[in-house]
């Protein structure tokens, strides 16, 4: 399959600790309206697959700081249709132990500041967020990943500071069951742009509990040593989702269409 021509129909969004995924593909640089981003397209079980990860080369991003709407912009330039990401997840409920794999479905949103919206130009579109992740993708994931749990709700919180214990106490009570630094506005901007998403956690840690020693370099560890599985699992998603996968119309394909067309930084 010839990979170098910039094409690919699905994505990897690489979390902490995911700064790579294959051996022979070159880094490409796209230019978007919001500053230009590093990719790289390559071949994962068949399939033309853009990767790009979320942090930047080694880590160098701050959750608050990832050009969100470059990176889902450049994805859609290539002509991408699904995100498969991964993130590094706390967990602030006990039915979610460390080690866990977790299909997300839910987020709680308690960012503030970020550019949120491709739509803040004249034409004001109203997502509907009801169910983020696209359900055909959380379906192939969850038959595909038979070890990971099924569902989950993820307090997205601003970064890159950890929770106080007071503040895990306070997104358990309010229905959340895993914390994380930056799926939002990632998994809105792509539903923007009608881009499918689905999300596999790692759970790395409890959060705050008392019991946690955390630090980042305790999550570093932890995720180091699960990537093999984490990536195979990847590896296995990509091969399920069909050629003909057909992502949700959330908005009007020339409201997308005008939003693609914007002149590149």
């Amino acid at each position: 399959m010839n990979v170098t021509n910039r094409a690919a129909s699905v994505a990897v969004i690489g979390g902490s600790g995911l700064y790579s995924l294959f051996g022979d593909a070159r880094p490409q640089t796209v230019s978007t309206p919001y500053g230009s981003v590093a990719l790289t397209i390559g071949e994962l079980e068949g399939t033309a697959v853009a990767f790009l990860p979320r942090h930047g080369s080694g880590h160098s991003v701050a959750p608050h700081l990832i050009n969100y709407r470059a990176n889902v912009w450049a994805l859609a330039s290539v002509g991408v249709r699904a995100i498969i990401s991964t993130a590094a997840v706390g967990a602030v409920h006990p039915d979610y132990p460390v080690g866990s794999l977790v299909i997300v479905d839910q987020y709680l949103d308690r960012t503030h500041g970020r550019s949120d919206t491709f739509y803040d130009r004249g034409s004001v579109q109203h997502l509907a967020s009801a169910d983020p992740f696209c359900p055909e993708l959380r379906s192939i994931a969850v038959a595909t990943v038979r070890d990971a749990i099924p569902s989950a709700t993820v307090v997205v919180i601003q970064g890159p500071r950890f929770s106080t214990r007071a503040e895990s106490h306070w997104f358990r009570a309010g229905g959340g069951h895993l914390v994380n630094m930056t799926l939002y506005p990632e998994v809105s901007l792509a539903a923007e742009l009608n881009i499918g998403t689905v999300t596999l956690a790692y759970v790395t840690d409890n959060d705050s509990a008392p019991s946690e020693n955390l630090s980042a370099a305790l999550v570093f560890e932890r995720l180091k040593a699960a990537q093999p599985r984490i990536v195979g699992s990847i590896a296995d998603i990509v091969a399920a989702i069909p050629a003909d996968y057909a992502p949700r119309q959330h908005i009007d394909a020339a409201e997308v269409g005008a939003v693609l067309a914007r002149t590149a930084s």
